[in-house]
């Protein structure tokens, strides 16, 4: 009898342990069943990827879906260069852009976890440059002169990750803030020589464009995070990333500087022209040159500047939804998880959903625009690349491309529904 009850306490403690400790390490499911998938439906996900490449829609994709630390989708389709009709390879290397900000948001709660700081310090108690901020009251398009009031407070450690600090971007930000960061040669930094904490002790001097925690504006705030990682650890991000998050975590394909013996992995970059033609680019913005992640850089973009494998950041998103630990390496507690992956931002706009420590967060509300459950978190990059991570539904959902095109938001919401409508638990 004793046997009998001590098997049954063993079940009820594999049923009640969280996904921290069930879901260590990701493998490829049995089959799409075992893992709650039907096996039918998921073919309509290739019926559709194939239809979307023979349109022109794209040149290519890369998807991979996880459930519960089990691989049930993962393919590419497709071309990495549709003139000589070479294949798109699974373990093509994408530039991820600002997917780089949720690897940088992690490292920050890792040293908050260490005692480095805590979330409502002044950026100022760090840099001192960003004592006693400006907002900007006027700007002059004509001269690039402006006039400033003083901020009703300084900007914290909180407020970068969440984007409510007032800082802009560069290049990509408003055209006010683009020509004063321009000014003072602060760049998006994906292709630049600069050191990222003098430049981040520039941008100190430059003005906020909006009181700090007043508003939502997509900026730098990452950029100053990645600088402030360098000082609250003593090293590069780059080495911060390498030894602390990569290696740990056995993500392998993910750099700053792609190696010269994986340069060839680098996906190539599609735009579609004005005769809605998919065609190579080695060009972004009108003036990125798309081959950055090969050229050696010292300046590390905690906001945009990885690049990395679909495989690599999917086992970086099973790690937090396992609670911040994977195959037996710790990060983050649960508790940190938590805090980035809820509402930080109160009241303040941000469309139908919220904004966390570094990911958006889909609320009840704006939950019925999407199949994902409230709760669910993720974000994206520039080159159209992108994830999510919906906790109640144990998933890990991603899509990479690299490319632009008019058809580009069609296909990833459609995207969206195949994945859901193939699940059938």
């Amino acid at each position: 009898m004793k046997k009998k009850y001590f098997f049954l306490l063993l079940s009820l403690l594999a049923v009640c342990l969280p996904p921290a400790v069930r879901a260590q390490k990701i493998t490829p499911a049995t089959t799409p069943e075992a893992a709650g998938f039907s096996s039918e439906r998921l073919k309509r996900l290739d019926t559709n990827f194939n239809d979307w490449v023979t349109k022109g829609w794209m040149n290519g994709a890369v998807a991979l879906v996880i459930r519960d630390g089990k691989i049930v989708y993962y393919k590419a389709f497709g071309y990495n260069d549709m003139a000589t009709k070479a294949p798109l390879a699974k373990d093509g290397i994408f530039r991820i852009a600002s997917q780089t900000k949720a690897i940088t948001s992690v490292a920050v709660m890792m040293l908050h976890e260490e005692g480095k700081f805590l979330l409502d310090d002044p950026v100022s108690k760090y840099i001192p440059t960003f004592a006693k901020p400006k907002v900007l009251a006027k700007y002059n398009a004509k001269d690039t002169t402006y006039t400033s009031v003083p901020a009703k407070r300084e900007v914290t450690i909180r407020d970068l990750l969440t984007h409510t600090s007032g800082i802009d971007y560069a290049s990509i930000g408003s055209d006010t803030a683009t020509a004063i960061y321009a000014k003072n040669k602060v760049t998006a930094g994906l292709y630049t020589d600069d050191n990222l904490v003098a430049a981040m002790t520039r941008l100190g001097t430059l003005p906020l464009m909006h009181q700090p925690g007043e508003r939502w504006i997509y900026g730098l705030n990452i950029d100053l995070l990645g600088a402030l990682v360098e000082i609250w650890s003593g090293m590069t991000l780059d080495d911060f990333f390498r030894t602390r998050i990569f290696e740990p975590l056995g993500m392998n394909d993910t750099y700053f500087n792609i190696p010269p013996a994986k340069a060839n992995r680098l996906v190539n970059f599609f735009r579609e022209d004005s005769l809605g033609h998919i065609v190579k680019e080695p060009f972004a913005f009108g003036q990125l040159d798309m081959s950055y992640p090969l050229h050696k850089k010292t300046y590390f973009s905690g906001g945009g500047g990885l690049s990395s494998t679909i495989m690599d950041y999917g086992i970086f998103l099973q790690m937090l939804l396992n609670g911040g630990t994977y195959n037996g390496v710790r990060l983050l507690s649960p508790t940190a998880v938590r805090l980035m992956t809820m509402n930080q931002i109160g009241n303040l706009p941000f469309g139908e959903g919220k904004f966390g420590l570094g990911f958006s967060v889909l609320t009840e509300a704006g939950s019925h625009l999407t199949p994902s459950k409230p709760g669910t978190y993720g974000w994206g990059g520039a080159f159209s690349t992108g994830y999510y991570v919906d906790p109640a539904s144990k998933l890990v959902v991603l899509l990479y491309r690299q490319m632009w095109g008019s058809h580009m938001g069609d296909m990833a919401r459609k995207y969206d529904v195949l994945v859901y409508q193939a699940l059938r638990e």
